[in-house]
């Protein structure tokens, strides 16, 4: 029986991303950055089992995620300049799924029909965070909030050139899970919003390691 297999990989990411919920919520700061870099490692690594280097598109998925790993090890801080790190690297992640998402070819027209709700949700992340954003922020969120809507577009694009439903559904619950992010670091909440983004946020990721699996010919 094999020790290292899909199912357990993914399980790995559960149960990291479970107790790094758990660990936040009770306060346990230092335990939940272990588990973080356990759900992200096992994101990268499941990713590499997928196929990640066979392939043109895996080796850009494979990428994306190491850049996440990153951006994942530097919002452990609390301060500003490792939010910018961190948003740095989810930026260099997104750029990378796009140009995976380019390898697998894109469907313009598809692109289009999904481009005026992508912006309309853009536009609204946009105000809803404006009365919060420091002003040294606003540049770097606004270039963000355009390239993730753009890396969410290409994803569309590529379900219209018959890619895995997986690169959609991963593009999508990582756009939702940055909304998490952004309320985390910038918005005050009464309920902590990683309690749904992580599992949003680690869900995607693993559906895009998935996905390398499916597009081994590109």
């Amino acid at each position: 029986m094999k020790i290292v297999s899909t199912r357990n990989l993914v399980a790995l990411v559960a149960v990291g991303c479970i107790s790094l919920v758990a660990l936040l919520l009770v306060g346990k700061d230092h335990p939940a950055a272990v588990a973080k870099l356990v759900a992200s490692s096992g994101f990268v690594i499941l990713a590499i089992h997928c196929g990640g280097l066979r392939s043109n598109y895996g080796r850009l998925i494979l990428l994306g995620l190491i850049f996440s790993w990153f951006g994942d090890a530097a919002l452990i801080g609390e301060t500003q300049s490792r939010f910018l790190v961190g948003l740095g690297a989810f930026l260099l992640a997104h750029v990378a799924y796009i140009a995976a998402f380019v390898v697998l070819g894109i469907s313009v027209r598809w692109a289009i029909v999904a481009a005026p709700p992508v912006a309309l949700a853009a536009i609204a992340v946009t105000l809803w965070l404006a009365p919060h954003v420091p002003q040294e922020l606003v540049t770097p969120v606004h270039v963000y909030t355009a390239v993730i809507s753009l890396m969410v577009l290409g994803a569309f694009g590529t379900r219209g050139r018959g890619a895995t439903v997986l690169v959609l559904a991963g593009a999508i619950l990582f756009f939702l899970s940055d909304l998490s992010v952004a309320s985390l670091r910038l918005v005050q909440t009464d309920i902590p919003t990683y309690v749904l983004g992580l599992p949003l946020y680690y869900a995607g990721q693993v559906c895009l390691a998935l996905s390398a699996a499916q597009s081994r010919s590109h």
